[in-house]
């Protein structure tokens, strides 16, 4: 039995994770953590996740409740985020971290835990936009420089980063597949008297609104014709279903960071 220890479990993700994880007979959520204020904090998280008690009480301090789990896995924000990896590397529990919108010395503090602990960390744990990730890179080098692309991504009103953290490791897997340097290549939105679009361009554009939980559009196209490899998740399952699999690797690899790409590599 995998121990679990979700951090965010109040939000859209974590409740999501918390129902799909009961399921699976090879997983046990044992932990429940979410910010300070929360009006949940106290109650069962299986009450708050809308599934009836699970016996796990929602705390709001990682350190209280990490040494319960094998695995922690982490929904939250940036700054928490990075504080989760390090807190489950003191502690040398695998970690699953799927938030976007790090920077660059969050995304360090990260790194240092992945020379503790297995730690898998990922834009996006669908299984399906990681093979789109794939075939994104396929297509850039298959069609070259004579197609412009294009990605568009489109999220629910709630989402606080943009671009998505997906758009932009599309955005990266196809630079690099082009040879470009995504910094120079990269054009994000165009307003006003932009000239004609310049060549070796890779577009990258956010839509927000309603409820939409994640769809991703890469466009290649010259003149004459257009290729679209469009990837849309109908729910949060998708992407808590692949947390679930990113934890039983987690559980039982050697320390490092690790891809959801290595993930789906190396289980079936």
């Amino acid at each position: 039995m995998i121990k679990l220890v979700i951090c965010g479990a109040g939000g859209r993700m974590g409740k999501r994770i918390i129902e799909c994880a009961r399921a699976e007979e090879d997983l046990e959520v044992v932990g429940a953590v979410d910010k300070s204020g929360n009006p949940d904090l106290g109650r069962d998280a299986g009450e708050v996740a809308g599934i009836g008690k699970i016996g796990v009480e929602m705390v709001d301090r990682l350190e209280s409740v990490v040494a319960e789990g094998d695995v922690v896995i982490d929904f939250t924000a940036p700054a928490s985020s990075a504080a989760a990896a390090a807190a489950a590397a003191a502690s040398g529990k695998a970690a699953v971290i799927g938030t976007t919108g790090l920077s660059p010395e969050e995304e360090n503090e990260v790194k240092k835990a992945a020379g503790e602990i297995a730690l898998v960390y990922s834009p996006n744990m669908s299984v399906g936009v990681n093979l789109l990730f794939r075939l994104a890179g396929e297509a850039a080098r298959s069609l070259g420089e004579e197609y412009d692309v294009e990605i568009i991504e489109a999220h629910h009103r709630f989402k606080k980063d943009a671009p998505s953290g997906t758009a932009k490791k599309i955005a990266a897997v196809i630079a690099e597949s082009l040879g470009k340097n995504l910094k120079e290549a990269g054009v994000y939105g165009r307003k006003g008297r932009t000239g004609e679009r310049k060549r070796g361009e890779i577009g990258i554009h956010a839509v927000r609104a309603g409820d939409i939980v994640g769809e991703h559009t890469v466009i290649f196209s010259n003149p004459g014709e257009r290729l679209e490899l469009i990837h849309r998740a109908h729910s949060r399952d998708t992407f808590a279903r692949g947390a679930l699999r990113a934890a039983r690797f987690a559980a039982s690899a050697p320390p490092g960071l690790y891809s959801m790409m290595e993930v789906l590599e190396e289980s079936p």
